[in-house]
This record gives structure tokens, sequence and C-alpha cells, in this order.
């Protein structure tokens, strides 16, 4: 008798910890029909249609209440001809500027220069090589993002395109960026999942 309730209770104890263990949720990050849990930055227009998030209108981002450190982010995109845009991650807006430039790190959205799409970017500054660029103009595709401390992951429309190291940015909130007239940024099916370890 003694031996079974020594068993049952090891059973119990590995069958919580495999509980314990489980990844966490994922958490939707856009609702599909208003901009609730965003706040906005800059000169660009937010609104949604269809659905869709859509940014336009000129230089300008629009950041998720949200905020984390360590996580996984996915969502789909589309950029219109020539346009520039970018899926930020651990970023807050500049205090000396808060319409400005967020500070954190960019996923790049971009395919008219040299430092593309799947490119990790710092203000201002191309950072994580991405090996190459497997989107158009036009077209939807899918990010996803992997932030463990200074490791930083990207995959697009689900083959690894980009790792690097860096530990400059710690926490802060996702955003998306409108940058220049004329152009248009979309997204859609926007989600993520802390990482972070429970203190």
């Amino acid at each position: 008798m003694k031996k079974t309730s020594v068993l049952l209770f090891i059973v119990l104890m590995m069958g919580l910890n495999l509980i314990g263990e489980a990844k966490p949720k994922w958490v939707s990050l856009f609702n599909g029909k208003d901009l609730n849990g965003w706040f906005v930055r800059g000169k660009a227009t937010w609104s949604v249609k269809d659905g869709i998030l859509v940014g336009e209108g000129g230089m300008g981002h629009i950041y998720t209440d949200a905020t984390c450190t360590d996580f996984e982010a996915k969502g789909e995109f589309r950029v219109s001809a020539k346009g520039n845009s970018g899926f930020y991650f651990r970023a807050n807006p500049a205090t000396d500027n808060p319409q400005g430039f967020p500070r954190g790190y960019e996923a790049q959205i971009c395919h008219s220069q040299d430092a593309y799409t799947g490119w990790l970017w710092k203000p201002g500054t191309p950072t994580g090589k991405a090996t190459e660029l497997l989107t158009k103009d036009g077209e939807w595709f899918t990010y996803q993002i992997k932030a463990v401390g200074a490791h930083i992951q990207f995959r697009i429309n689900g083959k690894p395109v980009m790792t690097y190291d860096d530990n400059e940015y710690k926490t802060g909130h996702f955003a998306i960026q409108g940058h220049n007239p004329g152009m248009k940024i979309e997204a859609k099916n926007l989600f993520y999942r802390s990482l972070d370890k429970k203190k």
C-alpha cells in the first residue's frame, strides 16, 4: 500500500510539472474592429477596414498597450509599392521626441532598399542581416518574431531569415510604422505570447 501511494504521488507531481511547463497561450493584439488597445504617435492616420489595421498618410507609429520583454509574436502584413514600414518590439516613444522614431527594435518591412524585409533594425540603423528577400509589394506575408534575452529570431512565411544577438533594448511595446506619404501598410492576425519568466 505504501509503495502504491508513493508511486501515485510521483505520477501526480510529474503531471503537475508538465502542466507548469506548458507554453503560454497566444494573446490577440488586434480585435479586427477598432483601435482599442493601441495608441498613436506621429502624423500617420490609422483605421480599421474590413478587419484589417491600415496605416496611411506619412510618418508615424501605432503602439500596443501591451508590453513584453521575452516573447513570441506573429502577424500578417502587406505594404504598398515603394512603401516602408516595420513591426517594432521592445519599443517605446522617445522621451525627447514622442512623435518620432521609437527606441527599440524593428522587424523591417520594405522592398525598395538594400536592408529589406526580414532585416533587424535599430533606430535608423540596419543591424541584423536577412538571408534573403521572400516578399513583394502588394502581397500578404507572415512575420514571426522570437526574442529571449539578447537572442532575436525572425521567420517570414515560416522560413528562418534572421538571427542576431543584441541586448540594448530590454522591454517595451509592439508597434507598426507608417513611413512616407502615399504609402499604405496593412496588418491582421496579430498575436503574441509572453515568455517572461514568472517571479
